[in-house]
């Protein structure tokens, strides 16, 4: 397990504690915008981490939203 790996998590855990499904899309959004210059300087594991990790913070908030649409504003 890569350190990233552990940093998805714990912010992944942190942001499910604070239960405001909007700050899953600015994280998956940072995700994306961290993977940029990574794919620019052909860093291409960690920039494809990111990307994965990017969809899976959209993911979660689609779930919560499918669920649970009076929490999401």
């Amino acid at each position: 397990m890569k350190p990233q790996d552990v940093a998805f998590f714990f912010v992944c855990i942190v942001l499910c504690m604070l239960r405001k499904p909007v700050l899953f899309v600015w994280a998956g959004l940072g995700c994306l915008v961290l993977a940029i210059p990574l794919f620019a300087t052909w860093t291409f594991f960690t920039a494809e981490r990111l990307t994965w990790y990017a969809a899976a913070f959209f993911g979660v908030f689609i779930l919560i939203s499918t669920l649970k649409p009076q929490e999401v504003q």
